[in-house]
């Protein structure tokens, strides 16, 4: 090998060598920062669900017919201010009171805990603090006054995986409509409290739950019914599977605001399947009862 090819050489190892010294060194992780921001992150979302508004899933058919299997809502924490039961998880021991409280109004849709249970329920307020509540053959009474009633035409709802008009349920309701879809016809009941709030209820006939001896509700409790009156474990039903009786104010978790999204129940594990899941109609509908003007 000549001097030239030799110079040739050391030339090139030596800018390999340079090359290599100034290549910077591979960072570690700094995994104690890393969980730190994880855990920050998850802190400030358990601070959001607790105080601001949190996510809720509907499992049953007692809020029927506005409410249904596989709904997604967005619960407002603010609405009522704070008590124990605002958390994500009930971590605090039950106390009396409200922090910025203030009482629900009537027809509102409320997340509550009961007396005795840790479970969340769903349902509507119907009688406040004062107020003597009764119901007669189905029919509630506030006061002494009838809540007034209107029979209306028989709703359908769609049958799916999530509502699908068992027999156990919703006997005899099963069919089909011009279509041939499968449906579930369900007999309506509009209801319209003293401050206007209208809504609908299901009422399938004759029920032991039908009638209530006349109650006067406590200073700082509300009466919570379910709009699927006949399968509804609310405060006429007693414990452990109702809300026995009455339930104090600091029990209530929230006000139902919207519905998210709403899913059939045909999902898998397949991110395809998610797609034709969705209940299309039902996204964005509002939870906040509609007004009309009082009845006299």
């Amino acid at each position: 090998m000549d001097q030239e090819t030799k110079d040739t050489y050391m030339a090139l190892e030596n800018t390999a060598d340079s090359s290599s010294a100034k290549k910077p060194e591979k960072e570690k992780t700094d995994w104690v920062g890393e969980f730190k921001s994880i855990f920050l992150l998850l802190l400030a979302v358990l601070a959001f669900h607790s105080l601001v508004a949190k996510p809720f899933y509907i499992p049953s058919v007692s809020m029927m017919p506005g409410l249904l299997v596989g709904d997604r809502l967005i619960v407002s924490k603010y609405a009522y201010g704070w008590s124990w039961v605002s958390p994500t998880f009930h971590i605090f021991p039950r106390m009396e009171g409200r922090l910025f409280g203030s009482l629900p109004e009537r027809g509102d849709i409320v997340i509550l805990t009961p007396k005795d249970q840790s479970s969340d329920y769903i349902k509507r307020v119907i009688g406040l603090p004062g107020d003597t509540i009764e119901l007669r053959g189905g029919q509630v009474f506030l006061n002494g006054v009838g809540v007034q009633q209107e029979v209306r035409p028989d709703i359908a709802i769609p049958v799916d995986a999530n509502s699908p008009c068992g027999p156990l349920e919703f006997a005899g309701a099963r069919g089909t409509d011009a279509s041939g879809n499968a449906i579930c016809s369900l007999p309506i009941v509009r209801e319209t409290l003293p401050n206007g709030v209208t809504y609908d209820v299901i009422d399938l006939g004759p029920n032991m739950s039908d009638d209530v001896a006349p109650v006067i509700i406590p200073e700082n409790h509300v009466y919570l019914l379910g709009d699927n009156r006949d399968q509804s474990a609310d405060s006429r039903v007693a414990s452990p599977l109702g809300l026995d009786g009455s339930i104090p104010w600091e029990n209530i978790g929230g006000r139902a605001e919207f519905i998210t999204f709403s899913l059939d129940g045909t999902t898998s594990i397949n991110p395809l399947s998610w797609f034709g899941a969705f209940r299309s109609d039902r996204a964005g509908t509002s939870l906040r009862p509609d007004k009309v003007e009082p009845p006299k």
